[in-house]
């Protein structure tokens, strides 16, 4: 199984936005990942297999070589500070941004602000670089919460429409970053595997291409 290619692809809206770049690409998955329950997709290429994980395990799969290539959230990758993977091309799908939000007036007066968020590494080196100290609270989901309940003075996540911060009665405040997917390579693949993986980062970079070129004629 050595010329076998391995794609892990995260969960979710990602894999969805993903599939047809996939396709462009000339891979299909043979199997449905919603009724199936393989952990490992077969596709319509013999040596191509689909691996749908997690996104904040793509990472760690593509950096230790259980895939050869990943698609993950930019923030995924943001956070994870992987050093045994390369980082090739921007997949312009799930765009979002990740955002500072809270209360219009939370931060006014505070000295050392406490901010919740599941993005520690992102959000310590974010207010390190402005030369301000916050407590960091880690939480794993329902940020918007964590201001209503006093938890938390301000939280760092991903803000999509905004229409979920609004409900809550937070706003985004300041903007940290653009976030996309991206696609990702094992560096011992790119080297061990280098035409395959790169036919393959070119063809998806045409279908990004052909996509963007779509949606700018519309």
């Amino acid at each position: 199984m050595t010329n076998t290619i391995t794609i892990a692809v995260s969960k979710g809206r990602i894999f969805k936005d993903a599939l047809p770049l996939l396709a462009a690409s000339g891979i299909v998955p043979i199997d449905d990942p919603v009724t199936s329950r393989k952990l490992v997709l077969d596709t319509n290429q013999d040596d191509v297999k689909l691996v749908i994980i997690r996104a904040s395990d793509v990472p760690t799969y593509v950096e230790y070589g259980a895939a050869d290539m990943g698609i993950t959230g930019k923030d995924v990758l943001l956070e994870y500070e992987g050093e045994g993977l390369y980082e090739p091309l921007d997949l312009e799908i799930a765009r979002c941004r990740l955002m500072l939000a809270g209360p219009p007036a939370a931060a006014r007066g505070q000295t050392r602000l406490r901010i919740a968020t599941k993005y520690v590494k992102c959000t310590r080196r974010y207010f390190a670089e402005q030369g301000k100290q916050v407590e960091i609270i880690k939480l794993y989901g329902s940020m918007e919460l964590a201001p209503l309940v006093r938890l938390a003075d301000l939280i760092v996540d991903v803000v999509d429409t905004g229409n979920t911060l609004k409900a809550n009665g937070l706003e985004p405040l300041e903007h940290i970053a653009d976030i996309s997917s991206r696609l990702i390579v094992n560096k011992a693949s790119m080297k061990m595997k280098h035409a395959r993986v790169n036919a393959f980062v070119r063809s998806m970079a045409e279908a990004v291409a052909q996509r963007r070129a779509g949606a700018q004629s519309q």
